[in-house]
């Protein structure tokens, strides 16, 4: 009996420690709180107190107030009164002293693993007062709890299987709204979490499973999911890796372009330079032969001119010489004239001296002025043909088509003088000869004629026929110009219409196409992937040819008749 007592008294000794020891706990948070900075939600430093009564760190008060100056107007963090002018702050001397006063007492902010929850934060739920911030949440007694309160969980048996997770603010997602209950089971016809007494209730006749049968499925899943997430991604870092890779490498050949460039047109302006100096050399060559060869001839006229002059005066003498007999006596050796060694008249040809050179230099200029300009558009086209990706996929519809269709007028110098443009250009007509003058670049022997536009990139337009038929075609600007039709070279690629019979050409080589006439064809053009195909054009869009090649100079589109009057082919307006 005395042993039973003592234990009692034991345990009663025990429960009023404990007691204590919380109460003291209590007090110990109480005045850590009342010490405590509400914006850094530390312990005071340099504390000062506001008018309104509230107290904070100077420097915590003094930086929301900075933020605040442009308004002019300042307030308390936490009664929100306002104050005009902004208030000079000065330290609490006993506030500082009583905080001093509690760090020698050993009394400090919250420890870091037992702060204080912010408004970020979730909140224990068992803190009274100031709350410290939940480091686990309980899904099964849908609580949320700080250090302290959640030993229960890991030390007492009944609630040590209790599941807990991260903190979580969600909590109350977990009960269902209609009965208040916990959600531990889940509706697969319904796709939703529900509780037991749903379960027997509107859910009655549903596939149902438990809340963790239905989250090992779903984790499965999940699992699958980001397997192959990982295997995106991992390919991805591939092509990363690739692009890179291609970066570089454009990056390096570009630079060595460029220096290869430098070179490649200093050589020439050097070579251009050094045939500018050798005609100068030789012109001034020339020049120097020509003029002493000119001026010897003058100096030997001028000395016969002296002895004529020198002649004609001894003549003059004898002339006025009276004595006949002594005039006779010297007319024989005076009246003798020398013949002159030279032409009787100079002839000196019309004065153009080094015209002719001027005029063949202008010739040699011209001719490289269309080199370069017929080479520029080949390099220029080959330096926009540089694409590492690959190109976007073919359109699919007519409104696709249409998105790439672009403005193509004919050109009327190469048209052949059967032919007679209209309607802004676009529309050919096959007519008698209207027109007889020549132009250089007007087709002869075949009636056809070239766009004015170069294309490349991506591009689509269409052609309407009226009549019985022609030819529609892509050709490069030095196409044969007399003798053939387009397709029989390998600069120049046709569909030929023509009484109900459809054939390409390209380089002479004919492939038939089978179908009736059409009398309206769409054409794509892709010329950087060397795409080009052929539509007819109805209520449906069908694909009659397709041709994959390389393209080496912008194209012009074509378009060319047989010998029917009164044919014409019209490009037609697709904005």
């Amino acid at each position: 009996m005395i042993r039973a007592q003592e234990c009692f008294i034991y345990q009663e000794v025990k429960l009023a420690q404990s007691l204590r020891g919380e109460m003291a706990q209590k007090e110990v948070q109480l005045d850590t709180e009342s010490f405590c900075c509400s914006i850094c939600l530390d312990l005071l430093k340099d504390p000062v107190t506001i008018p309104c009564g509230h107290s904070y760190c100077m420097k915590c008060i003094g930086k929301v107030w900075d933020k605040e100056d442009q308004n002019q107007i300042h307030s308390c963090p936490q009664c929100r009164k306002s104050f005009t002018p902004r208030p000079v702050l000065e330290k609490n001397i006993l506030l500082a002293a009583l905080v001093e006063q509690l760090k020698t007492t050993g009394l400090q902010a919250a420890p870091a693993g037992h702060s204080y929850a912010g408004a970020e934060d979730v909140a224990c739920d068992v803190c009274t007062g100031r709350k410290l911030k939940a480091t686990k949440s309980c899904l099964t007694c849908l609580m949320s709890l700080c250090e302290n309160h959640l030993q229960h969980h890991l030390n007492v048996a009944q609630i040590k299987k209790h599941q807990l997770v991260e903190p979580s603010k969600k909590l109350h997602e977990n009960i269902c709204s209609r009965h208040d209950e916990v959600m531990k089971m889940f509706c697969r016809t319904d796709q939703q979490s529900i509780c037991y007494v749903c379960m027997v209730d509107e859910h009655k006749s549903h596939d149902i499973v438990s809340a963790a049968a239905e989250r090992s499925e779903k984790q499965k899943e999940l699992e699958v999911k980001r397997e192959n997430i990982h295997q995106r991604i991992q390919e991805r870092e591939k092509d990363v890796k690739l692009l890179q890779q291609e970066v570089e490498a454009i990056n390096v050949s570009a630079d060595k372009t460029v220096e290869d460039s430098e070179k490649i047109f200093t050589q020439l302006i050097s070579q251009i330079q050094k045939r500018s100096s050798e005609v100068k050399q030789q012109v001034r060559s020339q020049q120097e032969a020509e003029v002493s060869r000119v001026k010897d001839l003058q100096e030997k006229l001028e000395q016969e001119i002296t002895e004529l002059k020198r002649k004609d005066a001894e003549l003059k003498q004898l002339s006025n010489t009276e004595d006949h007999n002594q005039f006779l006596h010297n007319y024989s050796s005076v009246s003798a004239v020398r013949e002159s060694p030279h032409s009787s008249s100079i002839r000196v040809r019309p004065l153009r001296h080094f015209k002719d050179v001027t005029a063949a230099e202008s010739e040699l200029r011209d001719k490289l002025q269309d080199i370069l300009r017929d080479t520029w558009t080949n390099i220029s086209l080959r330096v926009t043909e540089v694409d590492v990706l690959l190109s976007e996929p073919e359109p699919k519809t007519r409104d696709d088509f249409l998105k790439y269709s672009c403005e193509i007028t004919l050109d009327p110098n190469t048209a052949h003088n059967h032919l007679m443009l209209s309607e802004g250009n676009r529309k050919a007509t096959l007519i008698r000869n209207i027109q007889s003058c020549l132009v250089r670049d007007r087709f002869r022997g075949c009636c056809k004629v070239l766009s004015l536009e170069s294309l490349t990139g991506r591009c689509y337009w269409e052609v309407k026929w009226e009549g019985r038929g022609g030819y529609v075609a892509v050709a490069y600007k030095d196409v044969d110009q007399i003798e053939t039709g387009f397709g029989f070279d390998n600069k120049s690629w046709a569909l030929y219409c023509y009484n109900n019979k459809n054939v390409f050409r390209h380089n002479s080589i004919s492939t038939n196409i089978s179908g009736s006439g059409f009398s309206r064809v769409g054409v794509y053009l892709d010329h950087r992937a060397g795409i080009l195909s052929f539509y007819s054009i109805s209520e449906n869009m069908t694909l009659l040819h397709r041709v994959q090649t390389t393209f080496t100079q912008p194209l012009h589109v074509g378009i060319g008749f047989y010998f029917s009057l009164g044919d014409s082919a019209e490009i037609c307006k697709l904005k």
